[in-house]
């Protein structure tokens, strides 16, 4: 792939609004396909594509999630005249299996915050208290910190380009580090701008046991907020989703809730019936 279409469809995204976030990952997405191809990517067939996507061991929503970027390049190439078909486009789509949520326990979050320096400890009570992506982290900035009537919130831009207010708890550790920041960006890279997601990552993970991330925090914060409010609407515009089903992979409903739903469904003189016989 040359650099001149590299560039153009970058310039193309970035003309529709696309975040950078997601720019970044699209155009990953594409250069890593490029790379691997035997052949130049903007004359690969639909069977290039799906022999060399068929042979990758990922996971179902890491092959959609490429399947996607590819879809966007050559819907680029074909808008521009490079091309006349989109081969992408013809690949089979890509079902993900439901996950379950992973909210990294009250003991582990707990003992994390205790251990963690400054810097990781803010990004963990970001994700854990507000439930933010890493991404979101790693992009605040001192503006985005506003006060109101109430106390403190935060201005979140998410996925999409899509912009909601998060309220920080009132007395919170958060809200008194939120008060304190200095202008700037929340987390600064020593290159200039802010950390990247993945290193704001990394941070995270260090800080907490191994197999818990940054978005396991956000696992339980949604757990939390539903556990506490049964408001599946109100958890969703706090994360962010487009779509409350998305939401309910997040928000892990505990054992005694589901007992308690089931106590409630039976009806007790059975049990009578039962002891008559």
């Amino acid at each position: 792939m040359t650099t001149d279409l590299l560039d153009g469809w970058v310039a193309w995204l970035r003309a529709a609004g696309r975040p950078r976030t997601t720019i970044g990952l699209r155009t990953y997405h594409v250069t890593r396909a490029a790379q691997a191809l035997t052949v130049p990517l903007v004359t690969a067939t639909s069977t290039d594509l799906a022999d060399w996507l068929g042979a990758q061991d990922w996971a179902p929503a890491t092959r959609r999630s490429y399947r996607g970027s590819l879809v966007q390049y050559f819907r680029w190439l074909v808008a521009t005249g490079v091309r006349v078909d989109n081969p992408a486009a013809l690949l089979p789509a890509i079902k993900v299996p439901r996950g379950l949520p992973r909210p990294a326990p009250e003991d582990v979050y707990d003992a994390a915050l205790g251990a963690a320096d400054p810097r990781a400890r803010f990004a963990m009570l970001l994700a854990g208290q507000c439930g933010l992506r890493r991404g979101e982290i790693a992009g605040l900035h001192s503006r985005h910190v506003e006060r109101d009537l109430f106390g403190y919130s935060l201005r979140v831009t998410g996925k999409g380009g899509h912009t909601r207010l998060v309220p920080v708890a009132t007395g919170d550790t958060l809200e008194f580090l939120l008060r304190r920041v200095e202008p700037g960006w929340l987390f600064p890279s020593d290159r200039g701008g802010h950390l990247s997601p993945e290193h704001l990552g990394r941070i995270v993970s260090r800080s907490l046991p191994q197999g818990w991330t940054c978005h396991t925090l956000r696992h339980r914060f949604a757990t939390t907020i539903y556990r506490s409010t049964h408001d599946i609407r109100a958890t969703q515009e706090l994360l962010g989703h487009a779509r409350p089903e998305t939401t309910a992979i997040y928000t892990q409903v505990a054992p005694a809730d589901l007992r308690e739903a089931v106590n409630t469904a039976v009806r007790r003189p059975h049990l009578e019936l039962v002891r008559d016989e």
